[in-house]
């Protein structure tokens, strides 16, 4: 892909149009990301369809390699990583794939966070481990989960009871990294 169509933005409205052209979202924003392993356009549709009926105009999505062009959100295909990492701290409200990238940063900065899993069965994926990755987390208390687009739309219809969950550190644990070397030295599982 030709480095302009990597680096260029794309807005819809004045105020994304602004957006954009700062590269700035503003503390109330939402910022959307499918991540790097490719489109996803039917969470990319859903919330431009919203955004669009509610007026909404501090929406920003780095869309992929998305044929689909949103008309009511400020976009990118893709961001280099200070600039993404600027976006997710910025915005008030990340929404997102369910990867576990994403998922981390999300619980490490303190961002209210609602994904919605690529499916396997849809065609967005190879198999079906976000939904599993999702599901599994849904269940700990540690993530808000769309599971399809309608419920993605619900959940965005009442954005303002979304919750920050617990917070998880920029490191593993010590008691992880001393068992992983224990196994990597002697190839023995520390017991518990």
């Amino acid at each position: 892909m030709p480095q302009s169509e990597l680096t260029h933005e794309h807005a819809a409205s004045p105020a994304a149009s602004a957006a954009a052209e700062t590269g700035v979202v503003s503390r109330c924003g939402i910022f959307v990301t499918v991540g790097s392993d490719g489109p996803f356009d039917r969470l990319i549709a859903a919330i431009d369809a919203w955004a669009g009926r509610n007026g909404r105009t501090d929406v920003f999505a780095q869309i992929g390699e998305s044929r689909l062009k949103p008309g009511h959100v400020a976009y990118r295909s893709f961001l280099e990583p200070a600039d993404f990492t600027r976006y997710f701290q910025q915005a008030s409200v990340i929404i997102a794939h369910a990867g576990m990238g994403t998922i981390l940063s999300a619980l490490r900065y303190g961002k209210p966070l609602l994904v919605m899993p690529r499916r396997a069965s849809l065609g967005e994926q190879r198999n079906e481990h976000q939904l599993a990755t999702a599901r599994h987390l849904n269940e700990m208390g540690k993530i808000v989960v769309a599971f399809d687009e309608h419920e993605l739309i619900e959940r965005l219809d009442r954005l303002d009871e979304l919750d920050v969950r617990a917070r998880t550190g920029a490191f593993a644990e010590p008691r992880l990294t001393q068992a992983i070397h224990q196994f990597i030295q002697d190839g023995k599982i520390p017991a518990r």
